[in-house]
């Protein structure tokens, strides 16, 4: 569902259309001095606004469904990382080994290596004149699990011992999820930057100061106002349409 901004600026180019009609209506004695504003003028902003908002409808479309498929992809990789470190754990090797292991995993999965301070305690340290500084341990961005589960891939890897018979659990099958992971995320990425371009296009048409939609119908009323008087029924009839700026 589209948000309220999207929509606003869907109802700029509906109004828009609206004023045309009725300034169309007016025949020839619509017959402006400001290049802008002329018939002509007007259908050719109207035409570009809504190939503009079709094109962005477009990119919201694509942003969505790619987003939702990262988010698909990586829903697993919490799990699978508690179940690759389960499997080293079984394995033959160094405490070491299993500590920089669980280092990656608590990143993958955005936990602290220690509980966070509850408040009862942040107080009884501040009373024995303790200072408190409590780093945020989260690393959950895609990029950031992406990053760690590389470098946890990369880890088993140099580890002879880790030889699961899992197949989800073996290095080739891990390589393989990472790489989907990386595609996933670099479409949605890509989708996000079509979306965000698309967005600027948008705001160039319908906000730009003086020769964007908005500032354009504002110029149209004022052109009405002046011909026909702030009280006539042709100034009425466009007086109520609202063209809001909203450059998001």
């Amino acid at each position: 569902m589209a948000n309220q901004s999207e929509t606003g600026h869907a109802k700029n180019v509906a109004n828009f259309s609206t004023l045309i009609t009725v300034v169309n209506s007016f025949g020839a004695v619509y017959n402006p001095s400001k290049q802008a504003i002329t018939p002509g003028a007007l259908a050719a902003q109207a035409g570009n606004a809504t190939n503009v908002m079709n094109l962005l409808n477009g990119a919201l479309g694509q942003s969505d469904i790619a987003i939702a498929a990262r988010v698909v992809a990586f829903e697993p990789m919490s799990k699978l990382a508690t179940r690759i470190l389960n499997a080293l754990r079984a394995s033959d090797v160094t405490d070491q080994i299993v500590d920089a292991a669980q280092s990656l995993v608590r990143k993958i999965q955005g936990k602290r290596a220690t509980p966070k301070k509850t408040d009862e305690e942040k107080a009884a340290l501040l009373a024995e004149g303790t200072s408190i500084k409590e780093v945020s341990s989260s690393q959950m961005s895609f990029d950031n699990r992406l990053d760690s589960f590389d470098k946890l891939i990369q880890l088993l890897s140099s580890i002879p011992q880790y030889a699961p018979n899992e197949e989800e659990l073996k290095i080739t099958t891990l390589t393989n999820y990472y790489n989907t992971l990386k595609s996933t995320n670099a479409a949605a990425i890509e989708a996000e930057t079509r979306l965000s371009n698309a967005r600027l296009s948008r705001n160039e048409i319908l906000h730009k100061t003086d020769s964007g939609l908005v500032d354009i119908a504002a110029s149209v009323k004022i052109y009405v106002k002046s011909l026909f008087g702030a009280t006539s029924a042709q100034y009425k009839q466009i007086s109520g349409l609202a063209f809001k700026s909203e450059k998001v």
